[in-house]
């Protein structure tokens, strides 16, 4: 047994390293995809952003090119009316660069270009500088229902979840600032123990409370385990080992108990065969012994004792015999139609002699109106003789048998019932395993190698042929054969 504690302290540790391993796998990749999600809610949030700061960059455009338009068309006509009024003549501009050196000319140009440079970057960035600023006072003071359109938020969140490969569908839903759910999506119906992601849209609004967009994966759970295929050779290996595991402790067990039940038949064998055998020696001895006074009496007494005992170790052998049977896998059955209503009426009135002379009384209830069967005559005797015999060995007061015959639709049934001390429901399933013997309680004397019902269902089953064991502790037993019919 020391083998299988061995087995069973390693398989506990390899399941602990392993389940520790696959825990630490699980969590790995649940943080793995944690990460993708946030990821692509922030780029789909940056995306939003991006594409409403575009579109009111364009609209701003759009109005200040219209209006440099119309002033551009206003100082046109203005100059137009002043070239009517003074003279055409030109005057050519001075030259401040006649006096100068080429070099000096250069650096002269390059530093007018740098102060030009310096003045339209200040100029451009308070241009953009002003219209951040009435984007963000326009825009963040409008409803989150009239800064996104939730579709096209869906489109987004697609093609991000394409880009990150994350292939598993998604229900969102967005938030206003009051908490208040503006939208969701079909089928957004989270609970307790659903996994709900956040994520802030327009970050950069100058308020402290935004809006948000939530989402969460109905089979979240599903694509994570799907993301550990590295771990499935393990766990297949790991059932394989848990089978074999068990089957080997089931058979180490099972070799165990049957090497018990083997040295305990051959020390009860043992016993029950020298029993006979002394008593025969004994009497022999006493008969060939000249000093003893052989009287008649003494003599059919002798002879008595020296048969009843060659009786009795011829039917030990015959039991010892049956072993034979029961290892292998199909008797040699010689199978012949038989009327069992008079088997069982026959086996009942030899076996009578021996419930009578305990004072009891054996029934039979005959009510099978078809009963021919095809089976072993010999084997088929012996088993309904096996089944009185139990009986009668494990009732403790007057017994009182009863052997009845019926039919149900194609089948032939045969069943022995006691008044004896019955059979607990824990030895029900047991009683016809080999070297089995039930416990007697106050019953004592009942000899046997625990072969008899072994042998019993050996042959029922051989027969193609079933019995079942229906018992109450304390009051009797009954054992039903139910074997199929022969053709009328």
């Amino acid at each position: 047994m020391w083998l299988g504690g061995i087995m069973l302290i390693s398989f506990v540790g390899l399941i602990i390293v392993q389940s520790s391993y696959i825990r630490e796998a699980h969590l790995m990749h649940e943080s793995q995809f944690n990460d993708l999600v946030r990821r692509c809610l922030f780029r789909s949030a940056r995306v939003l952003e991006e594409e409403e700061t575009n579109r009111y960059l364009l609209e701003s455009i759009s109005k200040d090119q219209d209006a440099v338009d119309k002033s551009e068309l206003r100082h046109s006509k203005i100059e137009q009316a002043i070239k009517m009024q003074t003279s055409c003549k030109r005057i050519p501009p001075k030259s401040y660069l006649e006096s100068l050196t080429d070099k000096t000319a250069l650096e002269a140009t390059s530093q007018i270009m740098q102060k030009r440079l310096k003045v339209r970057f200040r100029e451009e960035k308070a241009l953009l500088d002003d219209l951040l600023m009435r984007l963000l006072c326009d825009n963040y003071t409008m409803p989150i229902t009239e800064r996104v359109d939730f579709g096209h938020l869906n489109a987004v969140l697609e093609r991000q979840k394409d880009l990150l490969d994350i292939s598993i569908p998604h229900r969102f839903a967005v938030v206003d600032r009051s908490g208040v759910e503006v939208y969701k999506s079909d089928g957004y119906e989270p609970n307790e123990n659903t996994v709900v992601y956040s994520q802030m849209l327009f970050p950069n609004d100058p308020t402290q409370g935004g809006n948000y967009m939530k989402i969460y994966f109905p089979t979240r759970k599903t694509y994570v385990f799907s993301m550990m295929k590295s771990i499935t050779p393990a766990l297949v290996l790991s059932g394989l080992l848990l089978f074999t595991f068990i089957v080997s402790l089931v058979m180490i067990t099972r070799e165990k108990k049957l090497s018990q039940m083997r040295s305990d038949f051959m020390n009860n064998m043992t016993h029950e065969l020298k029993t006979p055998v002394s008593s025969i020696s004994l009497a022999s001895q006493m008969l060939s012994d000249d000093s003893v006074n052989k009287t008649p009496k003494m003599i059919s007494h002798l002879t008595g004792v020296i048969a009843d005992e060659t009786k009795r170790l011829t039917q030990q052998i015959d039991k010892v015999l049956q072993m034979s049977i029961l290892e292998r896998e199909s008797s040699a059955l010689k199978l012949v139609e038989l009327d069992i209503n008079d088997l069982v009426v026959n086996i009942a009135s030899n076996f009578a002699i021996k419930v009578e002379a305990r004072g009891g009384d054996i029934e039979t209830d005959i009510d099978a109106d078809n009963p021919f069967v095809k089976v072993d005559e010999v084997h088929f005797t012996n088993i309904i003789y096996n089944l009185l015999d139990n009986a009668l060995k494990y009732t403790e007061g007057t017994p009182m048998l009863k052997v009845r015959t019926w039919n149900e639709k194609d089948k032939l049934f045969i069943s022995v019932t006691d008044n004896g001390i019955g059979i607990r429901k824990s030895d029900q399933k047991k009683v016809f395993e080999k070297f089995f013997r039930v416990s007697t309680g106050s019953v004592h004397n009942v000899k046997g190698f625990g072969l008899g019902l072994a042998y019993v269902h050996k042959v029922v089953t051989d027969h193609k042929g079933k019995i079942t064991c229906d018992s109450v502790f304390g009051k009797g037993t009954t054992f039903t054969i139910s074997i199929p019919s022969a053709a009328i």
